[in-house]
């Protein structure tokens, strides 16, 4: 199941340099691609406000 990142984003930036796959996207609001996630969670353990979770 992918990671999914919430409202509580600042697009602060700091997730996207950990992510292993490339799976993040800038924007007003990060997003992360269900297709290109491969679940290890590194970027929810970096994340300032905890606002990348895993997916339902």
């Amino acid at each position: 199941m992918a990671y999914v990142i919430s409202d509580d984003c600042i697009a602060c930036g700091t997730c996207i340099d950990e992510c292993p796959s490339e799976a993040i996207s800038e924007g007003e609001k990060y997003s992360i691609n269900p297709d290109l996630c491969v679940d290890c969670g590194t970027c929810a353990g970096v994340c300032p406000s905890e606002a990348i979770h895993p997916g339902e």
